[in-house]
């Protein structure tokens, strides 16, 4: 009589993995805050910035997000050519379906509550850890944002 095969299975022991996802909450973590240092540094969460790039008085905020585009389309690049997950797991990007009107909805309503917060979600948390308290009103809004997209995402063009 021959035993059964045991299935096999890729997943490391829990001890390793757990000792593995420590490891990689500390990886984000400091690219956060290395990230949010970056932020503080270049001014790019700084309101006064992002005013002067909203009256068109000053390249500083253009060439910050022309950088961040162009890091984006390498970075975009490499995944969809070489990309893999921290498991070994490929990649997949799916193709977006065409059609603007998502695109104007979507960039109208982040316009909007940029140009009213004076800015993006991105420094939010960086711009509380620099003690500017009034980030609140904007974590407790983008919240909201995600949960009104969560609840009404059936109905949204995608």
């Amino acid at each position: 009589m021959t035993a059964a095969p045991t299935p096999t299975s890729t997943a490391p022991a829990s001890g390793s993995q757990s000792a593995r996802q420590a490891t990689g909450l500390l990886t984000y973590l400091l690219v956060g805050v290395y990230f949010g240092t970056v932020l503080v540094k270049s001014e790019a969460a700084s309101w006064y910035r992002i005013q002067e790039m909203f009256r068109f008085q000053d390249f500083h905020m253009f060439g910050l997000i022309g950088s961040a585009v162009l890091t984006g389309l390498v970075t975009t690049t490499l995944l969809r050519r070489f990309g893999h997950t921290r498991d070994g797991d490929a990649v997949h990007m799916a193709d977006k379906e065409p059609g603007w009107k998502r695109y104007v909805l979507g960039g109208g309503t982040f316009g909007l509550g940029w140009g009213l917060a004076g800015v993006c979600p991105g420094p939010v948390f960086v711009l509380l850890g620099s003690g500017v308290w009034g980030m609140l009103v904007v974590l407790a809004f983008a919240l909201l944002g995600t949960y009104l997209y969560g609840a009404l995402r059936d109905r949204l063009p995608h």
